[in-house]
């Protein structure tokens, strides 16, 4: 803009602009300046960022849906809640027992006339723990294991052997005590474990002699020094009256699928019979886990047409694809039978329906017919574990997509790093040039007063001498 010398229009404001010069914010002007540089690219990796998240959460809920799933198939898959077998004593404290496989169902009359004990012995009185017993060696055996104890005046003493039979690392099934009685002290010895054969044996050799003191030998006519407490023997009793024994008061071999946990001597009946509670819950917990599947599935494959509450996973094929092979799976047949059999039955809404009535009726069979529907390589449990596996697995399909969104994650954020990145040097830039500008201008405003007062000056001499 031309300035004419002689006008008195101001002219302070020609020159105005920016910050400390101009009054204009440089701040302000360099934010929206890099506002309107990153918002299209954050939206969308805030977009994409909010997209993998609610995707990776959601093939999480699916995942613990079908982890779920596969877990409520353990009693069925190795058969344990269908073979189920109830058992029952007449007298406890003669009798315990429980099923350890698939015993035939049946009552036994049990007698017991020996319980199974350990070998105790203890020695003579000694004065105290302190009193020293003898020097030399000490063995002590059971069957063909045995331990070496080197004795001196140094570590004879009652308290001394005691702590060495304990400690010992060849120690063959022996612990030692003391024993404090109004005659004075006992070194008591038991064996660890019952029966006949792990009675066990001690023996002295040189030194004094006074180690004899702890000799024993059940086979032994003479020169025993300890005194029995209990003998090593086994537990006897009759099956029905037929004969048997045992080392120890749990015997797992006398009738098949059982343990018999013997508790005192006496008579008491056994009888075995099937329980179809286990396999009453465990199909009622299958139906009720596939049923979470299905409201799961349902809730993220929702489609709401305002777009509020539609499914993270609306139209993925993968979570179709699981769903419909599950109920073509619980839909089919397996082993030439159904699940209606059993009173279960697939409704129109993709859940199960379970008629207990109807499942009782099919279990008073003990769990045959049930068995049959899910062994095997054909059975419900070989069908269902071999997707449920490939789904969910370490390495299956959800795994996978999981670990390609956590990676699209990763990459997100080096993306949103690298584009903080860029806007921090742009800002730095932005707010160099608008300074130096501002510093610029306002120069040139000091010029322009400058020039201003000049030409004032000028014309008030000049108005002067036209008078």
């Amino acid at each position: 803009m031309a300035i004419t010398v002689g006008s008195t229009a101001p002219t302070t404001g020609l020159i105005t602009s920016l910050g400390v010069g101009s009054g204009i914010d440089v701040n302000s002007l360099v934010t929206q300046l890099v506002t309107a540089k990153k918002t299209p690219q954050q939206n969308q990796i805030t977009a994409d960022t909010t997209t993998a998240n609610t995707q990776l959460s959601a093939l999480g809920q699916v995942s613990a849906a079908l982890s779920a799933l596969q877990s409520a198939m353990a009693p069925l898959t190795d058969g344990s809640a269908l073979s189920a077998r109830a058992v029952s004593t007449g007298d406890a404290a003669v009798l315990g027992a429980t099923s350890s496989g698939a015993p035939v169902n049946g009552s036994y009359q049990i007698e017991v006339t020996q319980l199974a004990t350990g070998l105790k012995a203890a020695s003579g009185a000694f004065t105290n723990s302190s009193a020293a017993v003898g020097t030399g060696t000490l063995t002590i055996a059971i069957g063909g294991q045995s331990m070496q104890l080197t004795l001196d005046s140094s570590n004879n003493s009652l308290a001394a052997i005691r702590d060495a039979i304990n400690q010992s690392a060849d120690n063959p099934g022996v612990s030692a005590t003391i024993v404090n009685g109004t005659d004075g002290a006992h070194l008591v010895l038991s064996g660890t474990r019952t029966g006949a054969a792990n009675g066990f044996t001690v023996s002295s050799s040189g030194g004094d002699g006074g180690l004899a003191a702890l000799n024993y030998d059940a086979g032994a006519s003479s020169g025993n020094a300890l005194n029995v407490i209990a003998a090593a023997q086994d537990a006897e009793y009759t099956i029905d009256g037929l004969a048997g024994h045992s080392a120890g008061n749990s015997v797992g071999n006398a009738i098949d699928g059982l343990t018999l946990n013997l508790a005192g001597t006496g008579t008491s009946t056994l009888s075995v019979s099937a329980d179809s509670s286990k396999a009453t819950s465990a199909l009622s917990n299958l139906v009720k886990t596939y049923n979470s599947f299905v409201g799961i599935y349902q809730s993220l494959t929702r489609y709401d047409p305002t777009g509020v509450s539609t499914g993270a996973l609306i139209g993925d094929a993968t979570l179709n694809s699981i769903s419909s092979k599950l109920a073509t799976i619980v839909g089919g047949s397996a082993n030439g039978g159904s699940l209606a059999s059993l009173g279960i039955s697939l409704q129109v809404d993709g859940t199960l329906a379970l008629d207990s009535d109807k499942l009782a009726t099919a279990l008073a069979d003990g769990g045959k017919q049930a068995a049959t529907l899910f062994g095997g390589a054909g059975g419900y449990a070989a069908q269902l574990n071999s997707q449920l596996s490939q789904w969910s697995g370490t390495s299956g399909v959800l795994a996978n997509r999981s670990a390609s969104l956590t990676q699209q994650l990763k990459d997100l954020g080096a993306q949103q790093t690298a584009l903080n990145a860029r806007m921090d040097s742009l800002t730095a830039m932005y707010t160099a040039q608008f300074n130096a500008l501002d510093t610029l201008m306002s120069k040139l405003n000091s010029t322009s007063s400058y020039l201003q007062q000049q030409f004032d000056a000028m014309n008030n001499t000049g108005s002067s001498k036209s008078k």
